[in-house]
């Protein structure tokens, strides 16, 4: 099963795709840990990207094409593989059809965590997380049982993300709809597009996406 993950940030496609990692046992494939693992082995495209990455420039989509198509190419991903953060342009959606085809293989679906925008904004800017277990909380859908106590550790203190708050957070959504929403109709086009509400609960949401990657 060869899958890509869509939703703006803060969505819950890494949760998911964690989730489907353990279901059905094969890889999930970020483009940052991608990106960090070729840098690390200093492989000859992870080169390439430290030297880029060095002197504070992004790196490219050649280079971030290239570090796919090798990570695809380890024996991990030979019944599938989860993208989650690729492709985030039409442009790499080319590159990936490109690649996929002269390796013979195709996408089976593409799953949209569909959601509201508000609604996200609220559920982002009031995340934190115990600084002790990293158990996360909400300041409205989930506080802790007992104010300033860690459910599962008893500690009391508690950080956020710094660029957990609402003006960062409409930021990154008026980035993803100007750069990656575009991929829905790509994905709509090809037949390959499925939309799951991505403002349930976690498991809730879980079984909708299994129940299509089931019936494929």
């Amino acid at each position: 099963m060869r899958l890509v993950l869509l939703g703006p940030p803060g969505a819950g496609k890494g949760t998911q795709a964690k989730l489907l990692v353990e279901h059905y046992g094969i890889p999930q494939l970020s483009t940052g840990d991608m990106l960090r693992e070729a840098v690390a082995a200093e492989t000859p495209v992870g080169l390439k990207a430290k030297a880029v990455m060095s002197t504070g420039n992004l790196v490219s989509d050649e280079i971030v094409n290239a570090i796919v198509s090798d990570r695809i190419d380890k024996p991990d991903c030979a019944n599938g593989f989860i993208l989650d953060g690729f492709p985030r342009t039409l442009q790499q959606a080319d590159a990936l059809a490109a690649m996929l085809e002269e390796k013979g293989i195709g996408l089976d679906c593409v799953v949209e965590l569909a959601v509201n925008d508000d609604q996200l904004v609220e559920r982002v800017s009031g995340r934190f997380t115990c600084a002790s277990c990293g158990e996360g909380y909400h300041d409205v859908f989930k506080k802790p049982k007992v104010a300033d106590t860690c459910d599962r550790c008893g500690g009391h203190e508690f950080k956020r993300r710094a660029d957990d708050n609402a003006e960062t957070m409409r930021n990154r959504l008026q980035a993803y709809y100007k750069e990656t929403s575009p991929l829905i109709g790509y994905y709509y086009a090809k037949g390959l597009l499925k939309r799951v509400d991505g403002m349930g609960e976690i498991g809730v949401v879980h079984e909708a996406v299994r129940a299509i990657l089931d019936s494929e």
